[in-house]
């Protein structure tokens, strides 16, 4: 077993600068364009914007193919990927017991769970697509922690060499393709009549 160094729970620490994107200029400009909600309050539309990205997080994880997001900004889905090669260290019982812990994810066949955002796929290219990214929140990532090793075989595997788009195009289509399939079969057994010749 390796050892390994604890944690200086009273050193310095460093913590990178937030950006809040909701602030006064944000309500200000939201007022102007659409002068009838000028009369809400900010904490109301706070509130509405949370309720609205917990129900986007919320809809990632429990469909297969993941959120296209208003406006054509790309989408989210949770991605099935193999384990790398570098070592997955578990902090919290490697400081318990003192030695390295790693952890192999044994719930979930050795695969972990990651959230994918592409705006490569929609019908309408965005302008410097290539400088957009996507930062999961704390709430959207624990939640996924929790929930991938219940339901781990139902999201798409991504493979590492093949790129993401074109992937993910294939998987869809398969998916829809089998949806229809299924609805035409169950129509067909609605109507079918076995003494009818």
């Amino acid at each position: 077993m390796e050892s390994i160094n604890k944690p200086n729970i009273t050193g310095p620490r460093f913590r990178p600068q937030t950006h809040n994107i909701f602030n006064d200029e944000l309500v200000k400009k939201f007022k102007e364009k659409y002068p009838k909600y000028k009369n809400i309050e900010s904490k109301v539309l706070k509130s509405l914007i949370k309720d609205f990205n917990e129900t986007i997080y919320q809809t990632v994880i429990d469909t297969r193919d993941g959120v296209a997001l208003p406006e054509s900004l790309g989408w989210l889905f949770i991605g099935t990927c193999h384990q790398g090669k570098k070592e997955n260290i578990d902090f919290a019982k490697s400081h318990k017991y003192g030695v390295r812990v790693t952890n192999k994810n044994w719930e979930s066949d050795g695969k972990l769970a990651k959230i994918f955002y592409s705006n490569f796929a929609p019908k309408v290219k965005i302008q410097n697509r290539e400088f957009w990214g996507f930062t999961a929140c704390r709430n959207f990532k624990r939640l996924v922690a929790k929930t991938y090793p219940e339901n781990w075989q139902m999201y798409i595997t991504v493979d590492p060499n093949i790129r993401l788009h074109s992937q993910y195009n294939k998987e869809v289509t398969k998916a829809s393709y089998k949806d229809f399939m299924q609805k035409k079969t169950n129509k067909a057994l609605e109507t079918y009549n076995e003494f009818d010749l």
